[in-house]
């Protein structure tokens, strides 16, 4: 059966004939049954994009409750309140953990449909260790609030930085993300990541490790990579990069994983807008400041400042009349 038209949009008549509609559908259900690369036929237990947003959505209500979800919440009755969204968030996030481990570290094809108790038992330990670690995360999330309002003089309270910094929002998503990542849940850390790289232009893997009280400032262009680790109290600009130097690669050709790509950075590391830090064996020690637009690719000890080349300014009189 043809899918129903929306009740908002017209209905168009197709300008092609249905022998010529039908060779075209022909010819694609071939390309859509010959690669199986890029198509799942049965998807009942393939994770929902939409799902796992909307459980990310319902999560933003515990992390930062009257900020996002319900505005007047009953301080007497603030266990109830918890507990109602806790239910609300346990099951879709069990059934999107379940359905990502049917199918993780597998090399033979898969049948969605086919019961998976040990991926059911480990989605709900899953689900239970990190419904538990929700007041860490709290906690993790209010340094950083108040790290962006101590590290920006335009913002007027801390209340801003959670409504209108990009790096608030995509940090939140981020701890969200690695604290499942840490949990060895597939593919669902990085659906959030994504997520987040889409509001924000921020992009951080979730397997990077960031310390607490992190600020990234305006953000746009910020790149983390997964192997990164970030100590406590550091602040980045736009356009920063703490990427990998070089892929190695096995005696097959394919590339090497699970290996130190991207660097380190320790305690009160500032790196302003346009730097690029590549590597896994760099380290930038405690207290660096790493200048924008910097090339970085060997470590640093602590205390130090790192520049570029200073830019040669030439001035020319301008001759022109632009009245």
């Amino acid at each position: 059966m043809a899918p129903e038209i929306p009740h908002d949009q017209p209905s168009i008549e197709s300008p092609l004939s249905g022998e010529r509609l039908d060779f075209l559908a022909s010819s694609v259900a071939d390309s859509i049954e010959s690669d199986q690369r890029i198509r799942h036929f049965a998807t009942s237990y393939l994770p929902s994009r939409r799902e796992v947003i909307g459980v990310l959505e319902r999560l933003s209500w515990l992390l930062f409750p009257g900020f996002n979800g319900p505005r007047e919440i009953d301080t007497t009755e603030l266990n109830k309140h918890t507990r109602n969204i806790l239910a609300g968030i346990a099951g879709p996030l069990f059934h999107q953990i379940a359905g990502a481990l049917r199918y993780a570290e597998s090399n033979q094809p898969i049948t969605f449909d086919e019961h998976c108790p040990d991926c059911d038992v480990q989605a709900r330990e899953i689900v239970d260790s990190f419904l538990e670690s929700i007041p860490a995360l709290r906690e993790a999330l209010s340094l950083d609030v108040q790290a962006a309002y101590d590290g920006d003089p335009a913002a007027k309270h801390t209340d801003e930085t959670i409504f209108c910094y990009p790096g608030i929002r995509a940090l939140w998503m981020h701890r969200v993300a690695h604290a499942l990542y840490i949990r060895a849940v597939p593919l669902i850390p990085r659906i959030i990541a994504e997520h987040a790289h889409e509001l924000t232009g921020i992009d951080i893997h979730p397997g990077a490790t960031i310390g607490d009280s992190f600020f990234i400032d305006h953000g746009t262009g910020v790149v983390i990579g997964e192997t990164t680790v970030i100590g406590n109290n550091c602040k980045v600009y736009q356009g920063v990069t703490l990427g990998a130097r070089s892929f190695e690669r096995d005696e097959s050709g394919e590339l090497k994983r699970n290996w130190k790509r991207h660097p380190t950075l320790g305690d009160k590391v500032t790196v302003y807008a346009g730097a690029t830090i590549l590597g896994g064996d760099t380290t930038i020690g405690d207290t660096c400041v790493i200048a924008g637009g910097v090339f970085l690719v060997r470590s640093v000890d602590a205390g130090h400042t790192v520049r570029g080349p200073k830019a040669a300014v030439r001035l020319n009189e301008n001759r022109e009349d632009f009245s």
